[in-house]
């Protein structure tokens, strides 16, 4: 026998299906996007109830790949009334947020955006619910490397990580428990810088 077809014959057909799988893997994988020496890895958001005001948006990675430092200065998008740039942390039973106003990036600097933790972008006076499967675009502003259209994935996830970052919002508590609920205890706002 042929070494050449014995060697075809065992490793093409699984290299094949493994092509084949790619091909056909669910559009809801990891879609990056660049802004100058900024990198914005997989942009997305989870479903909101009805009536929601308020919903969250995270960014899987947010990379400053540059010698110099940039900022993100805001966000826009057509589902929204406006975009604010928010942190988060537990004090406690606390969830503690406020409005950043900008993120500074400094060089090399990773921003891992997730439900419950940290930076996040926070979508005021939703237009229309966010259902799962859904898409919309979001553009971002950095004041060194310019604006990007990024696509944003409803994407189903926990629950209580869409729910449970929102009670507490005074009129738009309802709205904002859309991307968050779990939080416990209690839930304080502030709007320092």
């Amino acid at each position: 026998m042929n070494p050449a077809r014995s060697i075809a014959r065992t490793f093409v057909p699984p290299l094949l299906a493994l092509a084949l799988a790619g091909a056909f893997a669910p559009a809801s994988h990891a879609h990056d996007y660049r802004a100058g020496e900024v990198r914005i890895g997989h942009p997305y958001a989870r479903p909101t109830p009805p009536g929601a005001r308020v919903a969250g948006v995270w960014l899987k990675s947010l990379t400053n790949e540059g010698k110099t430092g940039d900022r993100l200065l805001r966000a826009s998008t057509p589902v929204a009334e406006r975009v604010e740039i928010h942190t988060m942390r537990m004090d406690g039973n606390v969830m503690r947020m406020r409005e950043l106003g900008e993120l500074a990036l400094p060089p090399g600097r990773i921003f891992e955006m997730r439900p419950q933790a940290g930076e996040h972008l926070m979508l005021m006076e939703l237009r229309r619910p966010l259902k799962a499967g859904d898409t919309f675009p979001l553009v971002l502003e950095f004041e060194r490397s310019g604006r990007v259209e990024v696509r944003v994935d409803v994407e189903a996830g926990d629950a209580s990580a869409g729910a449970a970052h929102g009670a507490g919002h005074g009129a738009q508590g309802t709205a904002h428990g859309a991307h968050g609920t779990a939080h416990g205890v209690g839930h304080a706002h502030g709007s320092g810088k």
